[in-house]
């Protein structure tokens, strides 16, 4: 009797604790540990060595939601020591700057910069700013800017163009190791994702010694729809908020940076593997959804230095790359979950106010066992997408 009465007690207090409205976090603070591999000491992409992230948050009166965030591949001149690197295009209803030389040449020679879709331009400026100012560059005449971006139209006023070059330029110049500030910051200021507040999310993972012991990190700026479901469970549906109920278009810009050695080929089937990781939260690459994933390796041994007369890198067997699979997708969900965890709520022009994912919610229905105990009313309930209300 006494033991009944204690668990009573137990589910008499989760219930409590669960009833009130729980304060934001990462997806981990609140005991999801998604997939089988460790992430780095910051669980973001600043655990590969090198790798650095700025953010210029702009939020000026009722209408202006908007920012930059700028990745730093590694922390010397990246246009004279390039990185490997590949583009992977998922559904390409998107405005990527700088594609075509990537895919060419299969390397970078900027930081890459997220933002705005229509501040893709001053996203060009403020790299074209910062690599022409260099020490050492004083000679270069073309310079390939990686910019990527979402539509943050919802929240702010995109036609303001309110992204300036220098705005980029301090982005790149303010970039830091450690932690990296997620939710409504930087380039993810203005985003929505799954009809609820989206961001900047980031998350790694690191390999065991025996399978090389590699560093995986990825960041996303989150803004695209689909059916949410977090580590195998379908709460987007559980909670009644999904696409085809409301637009399923967005967004969803991906960038991974490695320190295996890799190159372009095998960047790209990386990148590949990072949309599986967008799938797995439920995203869908609508029909009007730019979903990239820009893949980098920062090796310091494989940089690339035009200088020279040869290139000899060293390269992971093809053999080797199915950990690095597994551990990329696992980085992208989480940093997706973590975007999503991580924002508050918003807003933004002409009133509009979309609010945050509400995690107490998220937390009930991933207790449940089946979707049919949380499921809405059988006269809700749609058998075909022509009975969806």
């Amino acid at each position: 009797m006494k033991k009944v009465l204690f668990f009573l007690l137990l589910a008499f207090l989760d219930s409590i604790i669960l009833a009130q409205p729980a304060q934001r976090g990462r997806i981990r603070d609140f005991g999801i540990e998604p997939g089988i591999f460790k992430p780095g000491r910051f669980n973001a992409i600043t655990d590969v060595a090198g790798v650095k992230v700025g953010q210029v948050t702009i939020i000026k009166g009722d209408n202006v939601r908007t920012g930059v965030t700028a990745i730093v591949p590694h922390g010397g001149n990246i246009f004279h020591r390039k990185c490997p690197a590949a583009i992977y295009v998922g559904n390409g209803y998107g405005k990527l700057a700088g594609v075509t030389q990537v895919q060419e040449l299969g390397c970078i020679e900027t930081p890459i910069i997220l933002t705005n879709t229509l501040s893709v331009a001053q996203g060009i400026e403020g790299v074209l700013e910062y690599t022409l100012g260099q020490d050492g560059n004083g000679s270069i005449g073309s310079v390939n800017a990686v910019v990527g971006e979402t539509n943050d139209g919802i929240l702010n006023d995109i036609r303001g163009r309110h992204v300036k070059a220098d705005d980029v330029v301090r982005a790149i110049l303010e970039a830091k190791d450690g932690p990296v500030e997620e939710g409504c910051v930087g380039a993810g200021t203005g985003t929505v994702c799954f009809g609820w507040k989206g961001g900047i999310g980031t998350s790694s993972r690191v390999l065991p010694a025996s399978l090389g012991g590699y560093t995986v990190g990825v960041l996303v700026q989150s803004n695209y729809g689909g059916i949410l479901q977090v580590d195998g469970v379908q709460v987007g549906r559980r909670l009644g908020q999904y696409s085809f109920r409301e637009s399923a278009d967005g967004s969803c810009m991906m960038v991974v940076m490695t320190d295996a050695p890799l190159d372009a080929r095998n960047l790209g089937r990386l990148a590949k593997r990072a949309m599986m990781g967008l799938a797995r939260t439920g995203g869908i690459a609508s029909n009007g959804s730019g979903d990239y994933v820009i893949a980098v390796s920062v090796n310091e041994d494989n940089l690339i230095d035009e200088g020279s007369g040869f290139y000899r890198p060293v390269l992971l067997h093809n053999d080797a790359m199915s950990p690095l699979f597994e551990a990329v997708i696992e980085a992208t969900e989480e940093a997706i979950w973590n975007s999503l965890f991580m924002a508050t709520d918003m807003e933004g022009k002409d009133g509009n106010r979309v609010q945050a994912i509400p995690i107490y919610k998220v937390l009930n229905a991933m207790r449940e066992p089946n979707l049919s105990t949380t499921w809405s009313a059988p006269h809700e309930r749609s058998s075909s997408l022509e009975e969806l209300p």
